[in-house]
């Protein structure tokens, strides 16, 4: 199993896949990390030898990448939220960001859930 930036890459993939698994780097940019150092990429993981490893980290190293990238992503939220805007008040409510409806959907962001009882009405 080959570790890069820290990352355990599933040995039994494909190249262009198993780099999918390093937070930051998806389908696109890891066919132009394949491309760029010579490895094939169909060639699967247990098949790199250790140039072609050194290579990709070194490709990898030149982006942001998992906690860096993270960190960043964060910073960029609290940014939102200190400052007020739209998008931070919706960050900070816990609901949905670009415009989607809230009637019906966006469980996702909003959570399970939370059954509000109606008040009984006074018998005569």
């Amino acid at each position: 199993m080959a570790r890069i930036a820290g990352v355990d890459i599933p040995k039994n993939k494909r190249g262009e896949i198993a780099l999918t698994y390093i937070y930051g780097i998806g389908r696109s940019r890891s066919k132009k990390i394949l491309t760029d150092t010579g490895v094939g990429l169909d060639k699967k993981v247990n098949e790199w030898n250790d140039d072609e490893i050194g290579a990709i980290r070194a490709a990898v190293g030149d982006f942001t990448i998992e906690g860096e990238l993270r960190s960043e992503t964060q910073i960029n939220i609290k940014r939102l939220m200190d400052i007020g805007c739209y998008r931070g008040i919706r960050h900070r409510a816990g609901l949905p960001l670009r415009g989607q409806r809230t009637k019906n959907n966006s469980r996702t962001r909003k959570g399970k859930r939370k059954t509000v009882a109606n008040k009984k009405k006074a018998t005569k």
